[in-house]
């Protein structure tokens, strides 16, 4: 494909920072605590993320610097790659911690292979959408042979357990589904599979039960299974308007589980109050706004499913991030993409967002 080259979209990678920014300045704030008691080191958890954030950065730019349609040859070594990666997790290789095993050790840091996943998935389905968007409204030609390794994936990450992630590699995949064209009837029947499957997931699993029981009446159980969304309730309604002041939070002293990863968003609003929610939910609105863009100017069709499914991907994981630690859906364990701390999340979000300033390159509607 030869096009014109030109500029990357300077709003999405300008958002991008401004979103990095805060997640940085949030990590060291509703870490400082719980570093210095277990690693008698405060910026302990903050200097890890500052080196992804570097490494993320580098990929960023990296990417986004040759023509995107070279990724197409990556598409099957990629999903293979990450589907491997997904089952060395139950190896000996796999790193255990609150009850799952989701991280592979590398060294002194763990990595995350349902993250890769993430992006792997959206490149893979860009890659076979395309060859298959003449027979994408027939079941059996078109939308069966992607569910099934759309499945698989998802069987794949639930397996660790983590239901949250398959969650949003399952919307993503509906998503990309849904703009190739399929059949609404098609879309209809995946969507009823889809909530069948989640439902089985909460039986099968107590505490994914106790999850949707607590999210009901969080204040009926404020001991046990409501405390996390109690505690997070508590960070955002003490933050009012303008917040109780940077690093001044309360519940980063041990009283909200999880305070610099899933549930920061909680810490955030604490500090900075319904203003500082306010300019990060504009921000990822802004971002969804410029990454829809990108793929609706994209001059093919690879570009126009790829970036559609990368930002689909990190908005709405941001979306249930903060539904969650709103008390608006059951707690899930996934982070906050730019700003929960986590290494390989963060690498790979800002790798997805190299993908897009390069999509966004050639684009047809400047």
């Amino acid at each position: 494909m030869r096009l014109k080259k030109g500029p990357p979209d300077f709003i999405l990678f300008l958002a991008t920072l401004a979103l990095l920014g805060v997640g940085l300045v949030m990590v060291f704030s509703s870490s400082s605590i719980t570093a210095d008691v277990e690693q008698h080191n405060t910026f302990y958890y903050f200097k890890k993320q500052l080196q992804w954030a570097f490494l993320g950065l580098l990929s960023m730019i990296i990417i986004m610097k040759f023509n995107y349609a070279k990724l197409k040859k990556l598409a099957l070594p990629a999903i293979l790659v990450a589907m491997l990666c997904l089952i060395l997790v139950h190896t000996p290789l796999g790193i255990g911690a609150g009850g799952s095993t989701r991280w592979l050790g590398i060294g002194t840091y763990g990595f995350s292979p349902s993250e890769l996943a993430k992006i792997c998935m959206a490149l893979f389905l860009a890659k076979i959408l395309e060859t298959k968007m003449d027979e994408i409204r027939s079941f059996k030609n078109g939308v069966l042979p992607i569910m099934a390794v759309l499945a698989l994936i998802c069987g794949l990450v639930l397996a660790q357990p983590d239901l949250g992630t398959s969650f949003v590699i399952a919307g993503t995949g509906f998503f990309m589904l849904m703009v190739a064209g399929a059949r609404w009837s098609h879309l209809g029947g995946i969507s009823l599979a889809g909530a069948s499957t989640v439902a089985a997931a909460i039986i099968a699993a107590p505490y994914r039960f106790q999850r949707v029981v607590a999210f009901w009446d969080p204040w009926k159980y404020p001991k046990d299974i409501g405390f996390q969304t109690i505690q997070s309730l508590y960070a955002l309604g003490s933050g009012g308007l303008f917040g109780m002041g940077l690093g001044r939070s309360r519940q980063k002293y041990f009283y909200l589980p999880e305070q610099h990863t899933d549930f920061i968003f909680a810490i955030l609003g604490e500090e900075l109050g319904f203003i500082g929610v306010a300019l990060v939910i504009s921000l990822f609105l802004l971002f969804a706004w410029r990454g829809y863009k990108i793929a609706m100017n994209a001059p093919d069709t690879f570009g126009h499913l790829l970036a559609a499914g990368i930002t689909t991907s990190i908005v709405f994981q941001a979306a249930i991030n903060i539904g969650v630690v709103a008390g608006c859906l059951p707690v899930t364990g996934i982070t906050l993409p730019f700003i929960s701390y986590g290494g390989s999340s963060l690498f790979i979000t800002l790798s997805g967002v190299g993908i897009l300033l390069n999509i966004s390159r050639f684009s047809t509607g400047r």
